[in-house]
């Protein structure tokens, strides 16, 4: 009976009501971060605030729910951009895919800078972006198109430092992000220039402490 009942289709009304509570929450979550309120959420979504825990069993659940779609939304961005023809605009189409996704949703850019991170869906959707990130890095480095001392820590790190760098004048220049992409970029190129002092940066996204960088 009771694999009857985790099989059985959702009613309409409760299907409704959690589609309700998805949209509500990715809107105030990317406004507000992860400090919003259930209570509020649950305002938006024009439900009770049990209902939402009806399907969530709680706030961090709700936050994985939605914050991991946009995850696995830009690692499947990834994956589709290493079939391309051309190895540095994939990954700088990739680059610039992520740090938007930062600009545009608060609890996306709190969650890849280290909150939740312990949550397990958040930790596989982290495992996830970090390796496509490796695969752009590896085949841009297999190519030619980048240094050959660049790793996909490297990118992930530098990915959020472009974030940080422009965010702080984001009201008035919300685009200045880019001039600071290119730059890296420029950086980035294979040029007969001597080799990245220190060893790579070591562990990932998601095994890192919360006060680290994307």
């Amino acid at each position: 009976m009771a694999d009857q009942a985790a099989t059985r289709p959702m009613r309409k009304d409760a299907a409704r009501n959690r589609q309700l509570l998805v949209t509500a929450a990715a809107e105030a979550f990317a406004e507000q971060g992860t400090d919003v309120s259930v209570s509020e959420i649950a305002e938006r979504a024009g439900i009770g605030k049990g209902t939402v825990f009806r399907h969530f069993t709680t706030k961090d659940d709700l936050l994985a729910a939605i914050v991991t779609e946009k995850m696995y939304r830009l690692a499947e961005t990834g994956e589709q951009l290493t079939h391309t023809q051309d190895p540095a605009d994939a990954l700088r189409e990739f680059m610039s895919a992520a740090i938007e996704l930062q600009i545009e949703d608060r609890a996306f850019c709190q969650v890849v800078h280290g909150v939740a991170n312990d949550h397990p869906e958040v930790h596989k959707s982290q495992e996830r972006l970090e390796a496509v990130t490796e695969a752009l890095t590896d085949r841009a480095r297999r190519h030619g198109v980048i240094r050959q001392d660049i790793t996909g820590q490297d990118i992930l790190l530098l990915m959020s430092g472009i974030y940080l760098t422009a965010s702080r004048l984001q009201d008035t220049q919300p685009h200045l992000w880019r001039r600071y992409l290119r730059l890296v970029l420029d950086g980035m190129e294979a040029l007969d220039v001597p080799v990245l002092p220190g060893p790579p940066p070591l562990g990932g996204i998601a095994t890192a402490p919360a006060s680290s960088l994307f």
